[in-house]
């Protein structure tokens, strides 16, 4: 595979990865109120509403563009971990067995991405060129 594929590739993976998180958060808006009392009903403060908003926004977005990936990805794993464990425990309930297995698997997508980097198209790409240019100006 070419490099220009494998960084196409890896962008996409990326944009795949997070959009989940961007239009869980979007929905979380027009829902703001049932998404409260079920989290209060799943033992999780409401008060936790809008941090979880603006994370899952926020975090969805640095992924895509692919801004401080590593960190990110790290913390999207341990929330995507976290939430599974939270509110998708009832493994008698086959869907919520699968919705439990599909945070594991994108945890692990997430933990990948967190060892191996935002590849070539990626803010963090351009940074760390940018970084070498300067040094070796300097």
């Amino acid at each position: 595979m070419t490099t220009q594929a494998q960084a196409s590739g890896i962008a996409a993976a990326r944009v795949l990865m997070a959009l989940v998180f961007v239009l869980s958060g979007l929905s979380k808006l027009g829902a703001a109120d049932a998404m409260r009392g079920y989290m209060e009903a799943m033992g999780v403060p409401g008060g936790l509403l809008w941090p979880t908003i603006l994370f899952e926004i926020g975090a969805g977005l640095l992924i895509i563009v692919g801004y401080q990936t590593r960190i990110v990805a790290a913390a999207l794993a341990a929330f995507t971990l976290l939430t599974a464990a939270i509110f998708h425990n009832q493994f008698s309930d086959q869907i919520q067995m699968i919705m439990f297995l599909k945070n594991v698997s994108m945890a692990g997508g997430f933990a990948l991405l967190a060892f191996v980097g935002a590849g070539a198209m990626s803010v963090d790409a351009r940074a760390q060129s940018r970084g070498a240019q300067l040094k070796s100006a300097a």
